[in-house]
């Protein structure tokens, strides 16, 4: 079984495509995904990009992901310290490299920026790997 932590966008991308995981693989991430979600569909329904049944299918299509959710304490220390050693602004990226260095094999995300900064903290995955 390989554990992989995704963001956003690639929950996003999972879900347009109406994606199905194989048993073999595991997908987690902070809790903080939920949000992050909600929040990028209501964004693109107020640009009209999506239409509210579109997003609200592809919301759906990602609550039906089997996405193992984590936001502990230790957790949060960790993404501290990532944040930190990488001089961010903030914490929310980091808490997806915390948990890759936590629980999981691989990061997965379509942002070629965010790979690159943290591709000597944690192993990068393509989205194909879920396939």
């Amino acid at each position: 079984m390989t554990r992989y932590v995704i963001g956003p966008d690639v929950a996003l991308r999972l879900a347009h495509g109406r994606a199905v995981i194989p048993d073999e693989h595991r997908l987690l991430a902070p809790t903080l995904l939920r949000s992050q979600v909600l929040s990028l569909m209501y964004r693109a329904v107020r640009r009209g990009e999506l239409s509210r049944d579109e997003a609200e299918h592809q919301l759906n299509h990602v609550r039906g992901l089997r996405i193992r959710l984590l936001g502990d304490r230790v957790l949060q220390n960790v993404a501290w310290k990532v944040a930190d050693q990488l001089g961010w602004p903030d914490t929310s990226e980091a808490e997806y490299v915390a948990l890759t260095q936590l629980q999981a094999d691989a990061f997965i995300t379509l942002d070629a920026r965010l790979a690159h900064a943290v591709e000597h903290l944690v192993a990068i995955a393509p989205v194909e790997a879920l396939s």
